[in-house]
């Protein structure tokens, strides 16, 4: 992969942010995702908030590089991801009937359009909706992720639904609190398509 251009500003951002919080003992792609996440929201908490698992990270940039395909939950997250396109169903015509039919919501009748089109073993990015991650979680074995990132925000379910996305046992990237958001999602999964294997004074 071409090397990424990184601007100065970016690179001094960086230099700033590592100056308040200390990333390098964290492993590769770990790290990654904790400073690309921090750039994104200039929220410190996320250096404890998160919670990853490094060998999850590393198989599934594999799968990145290779071409996995990406599912977001809405087109805010799609927009944030750079590099590749990514599925989002959101507005595809079938999903509010599907939502009325199962009593479910749009975003769930998305994320299982969605995750037809793209077949076992996509990066699925949730940022928004804890209910599609609900959703994923309860057709894990159809859609077998590659990781989910989920990272719905919000006070109505947010929490338990990355709560519930740990107890699965799917490779995930998630937080604890409420938090999160379609930037903070992106950014977890841009940092895997970067590869952003750090080393010390460079930005990744």
């Amino acid at each position: 992969m071409t090397a990424r251009t990184v601007h100065p500003i970016e690179a001094e951002s960086y230099r700033i942010l590592r100056t308040h919080f200390d990333t390098s003992a964290l492993p590769p792609y770990t790290r990654a995702v904790v400073e690309r996440v921090i750039h994104a929201s200039a929220d410190f908490d996320y250096g404890t908030d998160l919670v990853t698992d490094e060998a999850a990270l590393a198989r599934a940039a594999a799968a990145l590089s290779t071409g996995a395909p990406i599912v977001a939950d809405v087109e805010m997250v799609a927009a944030g991801i750079t590099r590749r396109d990514a599925l989002c169903a959101i507005k595809h015509p079938a999903a509010p009937e599907l939502a009325a039919a199962n009593g479910i919501t749009r975003s769930a009748a998305a994320l299982r359009i969605a995750t037809e089109q793209a077949g076992p073993g996509a990066v699925y990015v949730i940022g928004c909706a804890p209910t599609a991650l609900f959703e994923l979680i309860a057709i894990a074995e159809q859609a077998r992720p590659a990781l989910v990132i989920g990272l719905p925000v919000g006070f109505v379910g947010a929490a338990e639904s990355k709560a519930a996305l740990r107890e699965s046992g799917l490779p995930a990237v998630s937080n604890v609190s409420g938090k999160g958001g379609s930037a903070v999602a992106a950014a977890a999964l841009n940092a895997l398509i970067y590869r952003d294997l750090v080393k010390e004074g460079n930005a990744s």
